[in-house]
């Protein structure tokens, strides 16, 4: 699932301060490049969090309506509203790296040979496994 979500940004003398309203998350960055990594990264685990619970992800809200003035940070300084994507399906490959233990059955000759050629067999197969779904492990 793929999403947008509007992001307020405020600058202060220390750092980027960052509310995404929807999903009701504050945090910093260094500078902006940081200050978006850590929306979008925030974003996703917060996302997987809810999904994992069995909650709905909030659908981003139109940034136009959005008004910065009414941000956490508004006492702080100017906010900037900005966009931040995340794609969910992208966000847990890239953070579910835990292996699960599956058995293959093979030939036994088809296993001697692999063994005598020093081939991983089950980085073999995890290869073949994303070319055939076509997909990445870190799209």
């Amino acid at each position: 699932m793929k999403a947008v979500y509007p992001v307020i940004f405020t600058q202060t003398e220390d750092a980027i301060l960052v509310e995404v309203p929807d999903l009701e998350i504050l945090t910093e960055g260094n500078d902006i490049q940081n200050a978006i990594e850590m929306a979008r990264d925030a974003i996703g685990v917060t996302g997987l969090s809810m999904q994992d619970h069995g909650e709905p992800i909030p659908k981003p809200t139109d940034f136009r309506e959005v008004d910065v003035k009414k941000g956490t940070f508004a006492e702080e300084g100017e906010g900037q509203l900005s966009l931040v994507d995340i794609d969910f399906d992208v966000y847990r490959r890239k953070l579910d790296v835990k292996t699960v233990r599956r058995n293959v059955t093979l030939p036994n000759w088809l296993n001697q040979e692999a063994e005598e050629a020093h081939i991983n067999v089950s980085k073999v197969l995890q290869e073949a496994l994303m070319t055939k779904l076509g997909v990445n492990k870190y799209p």
